[in-house]
């Protein structure tokens, strides 16, 4: 029984082998479909359970930046009809999931002070969707958790006894609107193909290192990058300057094209 408990994981791994955006060989076994539907169902949950923020300028504002982002996403992601949602929640965080979502929360506005900076978040959260960091997660989560029963959390959405694990999968903790973090890996790549989209549809790269310092004066590297998923800012700023010459020829070539973001508060 072992051996053929091995062979089925080990049938599936090789199945489920994919090649990420920068190229890094990841474990995705779900669907697109499995993971859209899991992406709809926690968007539904948090909006039924989370205070959502009303003023039509910041809603305005938000879905601007986010449409532009969106726009330069690979055709199969940005045909999707994409859902933005502002949350009444203070905390500096937003999230991306399968399906076509995005979650702002509104005090991340308070640390991405401009358009530039929030687009630099946006870019990231949508850079773990076309990644398919989830699938991944929740791919390394069910082979460690479920062995044979692979498929389970997915087909068993209706199931109250799988929604921690879907939720946790997805990168959402229990509290709603609460963001889990991926691995450093998946926060790095995230960084790196953020950036490109920021660039492409032609906001400032620069800003990126802005938001990040933003980041870090309000206390988001407090924990020692060794006992944290994230990477700490000092260390993404660096990472992020090593490539800003790139997206700054991205950026010019995007002028060129007419793309010249104009979102204001």
């Amino acid at each position: 029984m072992k051996k053929l408990v091995l062979a089925v994981l080990a049938t599936a791994v090789l199945a489920g082998c994919k090649t990420s955006p920068t190229g890094r060989t990841q474990i995705a076994l779900y669907s697109d479909q499995q993971m859209s539907e899991m992406g709809t169902a926690s968007f539904a949950d948090m909006k039924k359970n989370q205070p959502i923020n009303k003023d039509s300028k910041t809603n305005a504002y938000v879905n601007c930046i986010a449409e532009k982002v969106v726009a330069v996403l690979p055709k199969e992601y940005a045909s999707q009809n994409w859902e933005v949602v502002v949350f009444e929640d203070e905390s500096a965080n937003a999230f991306a999931l399968p399906g076509g979502y995005i979650g702002v929360h509104i005090g991340l506005l308070k640390i991405a002070t401009n358009q530039d900076q929030l687009a630099t978040v946006l870019g990231h959260e949508v850079g773990h969707v076309i990644a398919e960091h989830s699938n991944e997660r929740v791919s390394q989560s069910s082979i460690l958790q479920t062995g044979m029963q692979l498929g389970s959390a997915a087909l068993e959405m209706g199931n109250i006894q799988y929604r921690n694990e879907i939720m946790q999968g997805l990168g959402l903790g229990a509290q709603y609107g609460v963001v889990l973090p991926f691995s450093r890996s998946h926060e790095s790549e995230a960084d790196e193909i953020g950036l490109d989209l920021m660039a492409q549809a032609g906001f400032n790269p620069q800003e990126s290192v802005t938001l990040w310092q933003n980041m870090g004066k309000a206390g988001s590297g407090a924990t020692p990058e060794f006992l944290s998923t994230h990477p700490a800012p000092s260390n993404r700023i660096k990472n992020l300057q090593a490539q800003m010459s790139k997206a700054l020829s991205e950026q010019s070539t995007a002028k060129k094209q007419g793309k010249n973001p104009q979102c204001k508060l």
